[in-house]
């Protein structure tokens, strides 16, 4: 358990709690007379400061520091002096453990300091020993009860900073899967486009220069369109606040044909059907389908060329649902297994991350497949595709 209050601060807090309650403890002891108890000497005056000052060091060791105090408060007790006057200081005493130590050293403790309240008023010959038996089974388990809450208090506290502090790596670590699966989507899918086009180019630059000048020109779009996304991607990591917003806009479905004429200058051949009612999509969504997409067509690219594609997008009442299949007779499933790679990981967290799921793997008639299904309402969430095949 951390002390009551935090290093140097503390000490300070408790060394003015210890003069002052020895102050409060001297006043009373000057009416000791008045009420018919020996009047407090040098040796009084002594056990006095004795039982309160220790307690500036009641954070640092406060069963040390209570074991001594009731032990100076006894000796007080048996020499005949007003009990009252330093009750104060076993009292804090007893607090300070129970809201500092668990219940089977705190205990004890406050079963002493009964026993010694008892103790006092035997020695005393109080007329009213009831009354003191039972201020001493109360004060103590008072004392102890309200510690032990605010040991508790502490405990709950220092549990939940551990929560908000995970919470924050939790956050982190998601930010940075985000931030890492934009890259991942953003960079392969355009340097692969980038790639097929300069070995082309380099491949035809000699024997036919248009062809190569349109690959060039692929290239210049291609890259200049990565760049766009790469400054939109820094915008909103530098963004201070929520009103801050990117120059450019997120893709979405509506860029879906500029991305497949991308593919296509690739030498994949790509077929796009749109079933249903185009409506617009929540950004989220929009940008997960797109992305989804994108590195479907890359692995095509990458994995399966020579390969023809489709892409099959289709809009249901409360899903919208990609199909990306290609004909590259196992060309992509040999090499991209479906739980590993990190393009497939971003598929399935993307997917995950608004409710949908993503399917992965070898086709039957050969070549690969995905399949993305997405909820476009919170009722859709966790139901099947509700558009028959």
């Amino acid at each position: 358990m951390r002390t009551l209050l935090p290093g140097r601060v503390g000490l300070a807090a408790d060394a003015l709690l210890a003069v002052a309650l020895t102050s409060v403890a001297v006043l009373l002891g000057q009416e000791a007379s008045s009420q018919g108890w020996t009047a407090l000497d040098a040796c009084g005056y002594a056990l006095v400061a004795l039982v309160n000052l220790p307690l500036a060091l009641r954070s640092r060791a406060p069963v040390a520091v209570c074991a001594f105090v009731h032990g100076v408060w006894f000796c007080y007790v048996t020499a005949g002096y007003w009990p009252v006057v330093n009750t104060f200081g076993p009292m804090l005493a007893i607090y300070t453990v129970a809201s500092l130590r668990p219940a089977r050293q705190s205990i004890p403790w406050a079963a002493v300091m009964a026993g010694i309240w008892i103790y006092a008023g035997v020695v005393s010959h109080s007329d009213s020993l009831p009354s003191v038996v039972g201020q001493a089974l109360v004060f103590p388990a008072v004392l102890w009860r309200f510690g032990t809450t605010a040991r508790r208090a502490a405990e709950l506290a220092g549990r939940l900073r551990e929560e908000q502090a995970e919470r924050a790596r939790r956050e982190v670590a998601e930010e940075r899967g985000r931030i890492a699966r934009e890259l991942h989507d953003v960079v392969a899918h355009h340097l692969s486009v980038i790639a097929v086009q300069a070995g082309l180019a380099g491949f035809v630059f000699d024997s036919d220069r248009d062809t190569a000048r349109t690959a060039l020109a692929t290239i210049s779009g291609t890259s200049t369109e990565a760049l766009d996304e790469l400054r939109r991607m820094l915008q909103v990591l530098r963004a201070g606040d929520e009103d801050s917003a990117p120059a450019t806009p997120m893709p979405g479905l509506a860029r879906l044909g500029e991305m497949i004429e991308r593919v296509r200058s690739g030498g994949v051949r790509v077929d796009l059907r749109i079933t249903g009612p185009v409506r617009p999509l929540t950004p989220g969504i929009d940008l997960c389908a797109y992305r989804v997409v994108q590195e479907a067509l890359t692995n095509v690219l990458k994995h399966a060329p020579g390969a023809s594609a489709s892409v099959d997008l289709r809009y249901t009442a409360r899903q919208v649902e990609v199909i990306v299949a290609d004909d590259g007779q196992g060309v992509l499933s040999d090499k991209v297994r479906p739980g590993g790679g990190h393009g497939l990981i971003g598929m399935r967290e993307r997917a995950k991350l608004y409710g949908g799921r993503v399917d992965i793997g070898p086709r039957s008639a050969g070549g690969f497949a995905v399949r993305l299904t997405l909820p476009t309402s919170p009722q859709a969430v966790g139901e099947g595709d509700d558009t028959p095949e």
